[in-house]
Formats: C-alpha cells, structure tokens, sequence
C-alpha cells in the first residue's frame, strides 16, 4: 500500500474513533441545552430545535447545584495539595533515603494494592466517628490525604534523579529538608503535574466515600447530590444531562490544560524506574 495513503486510512480510522468516542458527551451537552421532554420524543433529536438555559437555571437556581459545585472544589482542592504533599516526601524517602526496613515496608505498601477501597471504608468510618470527623470536610478529605499509587510513580521517577548530585549538595552543608525543597522538587515537576491530576480527579469523581460520611445535604459534592437528583427527576432527561455537564465540564477542562504534563509526568516515570 502506498505509504501516503496507508497514513489516511490510519488518519481515518483514529478520527471514527475519537467521533465514537465524543459522540455521548457531545449529545449529552446538545441534550442540557433542549426544553423539557425534548429528549424523550421520536425519532430522538440529535441537536436542539429549541436552545434554552432553563435547565441550568433550575439547577443553580431552585436546587442550588452552587453550593455542591464549591463543595466538590474545595474538597478536591484540599485532597490533591495534602496528597501530592504527603505522597511526595513518601516517594522520595524510599527512593533515595536509607533506613532500617525500607525494601520491606514497600514491598507491604505494594501488597496492599490488590485490597479494594471498598474493603477499608467501614473500618476508617469506625475510625473517625470517635474523633469527630464523620459529617465533615475534613472527614472526606482523609481517605484521599495518601496513596500507594502516588508513592510508588513517585518512587520510581525519583529513583533517576543522580546520587552524586544529592552528595555533592550534603558536602556543601545543605540540610536534607532543603535538599528535597531546592533540588529534588523541582526535578520532580512532570510527576508532580501527574499525581495532582491523578488526585484531584479521584478525589471529585468519589461517590462512595463522600456517601457515607457526609450526611447533611449541604456538605455533599456533586457526584452525591447529581444521584439524589436523579431518583427526584427521573423523567427530567434534560436536567440530568445539564446535571451531568456541570459535573464533568471542570475536570475535563483540567485534564486538557494540564494533558501534556500529564503524559510527560508518566513517561518519565516508566522510562526512570
């Protein structure tokens, strides 16, 4: 086959792909955008007949999906700055740091990956009832404050950083909180990039977590509140879909921003470790 002509047929081929695999978020916007019932007459409509904001002013409006927006953010927002924190220092301790059971107490971390969340919620529930944590903030933010992920894609880019260059910065007399500080977070930034992402999008697609520890409805996130909408507006198909846009609209924005440093951040990773 001609090699300008095998690259169109590949060019194609990814195009229908990509046009397969936008065509439901694509509806989905179409479908916030249409009147009430719109959705639910045949033949089904691909695109509006008649564009309105009626659903999201019902949502922000009458129901208040604001208040959920911020909830969401701000837990996120907390949730990925306290992990990348705590992940970080973890990686780079096992990585270029040596103490007594290091290998070990990885190879346990490591372990604990085939342990589904779902496995650890009743007994970190029973956790922090006795502290005062269950109906809080700060309760659904615990879960997501570290992860055996986020420390071992650290670990391993890490691990590339030269020895010699941290020795050399000890025989100059720098400490080691202000080696990690000026030198190895820095050289970390694509990782970081990576695991931030990786954070914040686990954290605001949590439907679980958030479920079971946030009882009063003012302090649920959008995931949470976008399921007890739908059992109150079953037959809204609209509204759930411009319910559904402004849950996925935030996170899809970032990842796009940040798509670069996210792949540069896991390449650099696989070819370090």
């Amino acid at each position: 086959m001609n090699p300008r002509i095998a690259v169109w047929v590949a060019n194609g081929l990814l195009a229908g792909l990509a046009a397969v695999s936008l065509f439901p978020l694509l509806w989905m916007l179409s479908v916030s955008f249409m009147p009430a019932g719109a959705a639910s007459s045949l033949p089904t409509p691909l695109l509006p007949h008649g564009f309105t904001l009626d659903n999201y002013h019902t949502l922000f409006g009458s129901i208040g999906v604001g208040r959920y927006l911020l909830n969401s953010f701000g837990i996120a927002l907390l949730a990925t700055v306290i992990s990348v924190s705590f992940n970080v220092m973890a990686g780079y301790a096992f990585a270029k740091l040596h103490f007594r059971g290091r290998d070990a107490l990885f190879k346990t971390l490591l372990g604990a990956l085939v342990i589904p969340g779902q496995v650890a919620m009743l007994p970190l529930f029973l956790m922090l009832k006795p502290l005062g944590l269950i109906n809080s903030y700060g309760g659904a933010v615990v879960p997501a404050m570290a992860s055996v992920f986020g420390i071992f894609l650290v670990r391993q880019f890490a691990r590339g950083i030269p020895d010699d260059l941290l020795e050399a910065a000890r025989i100059d007399g720098a400490s080691e909180f202000r080696i990690f500080i000026t030198i190895i977070v820095p050289l970390l930034g694509p990782v970081l990039a990576t695991l931030a992402i990786f954070s914040f999008l686990g954290s605001w697609n949590d439907f679980m977590w958030p479920l079971i520890v946030l009882t009063d409805d003012s302090l649920h996130t959008l995931p949470v509140a976008l399921a007890g909408l739908s059992r109150e507006h079953v037959q809204d198909s609209e509204l759930m879909m411009a319910g559904s846009v402004v849950t996925v609209l935030p996170v899809l924005v970032l990842f796009l921003a940040l798509q670069r440093q996210y792949m540069a951040g896991l390449m650099a990773g696989s070819v370090k470790g």
